[in-house]
């Protein structure tokens, strides 16, 4: 049976001090906060992140070798966490008033 959601406990990087968590799974979850508050670090440093290197363990030793990995992210313990994708957000135009 699938988790019902996300369990972050003891996550302690960059502005993250021993942050405890639990994310529905199967929604939209969205951080908001103020500038330098740890919201990237929580979605990419910590969730992707641990997310990214399950998945690359799961690989075989050969196909390994062609993949980065990140390092472990500092945190206690994530559970229910499925594989991970990042979508990294790039503006192609360099003009200002490209939208």
């Amino acid at each position: 049976m699938e988790p019902k959601e996300l369990r972050i406990r003891g996550a302690r990087m960059h502005n993250l001090k021993n942050i405890d968590a639990d994310l529905p799974r199967n929604s939209l979850v969205v951080f908001t906060g103020l500038s330098g508050s740890g919201k990237s670090t929580l979605a990419f440093d910590t969730l992707y992140a641990e997310g990214q290197r399950r998945y690359v363990e799961s690989l075989s030793t050969y196909a390994r070798q062609f993949l980065g990995q990140m390092d472990k992210p500092d945190v206690d313990s994530l559970e229910g966490l499925s594989p991970a994708v990042s979508i990294e957000q790039k503006t192609t135009s360099k003009n200002p008033r490209s939208t």
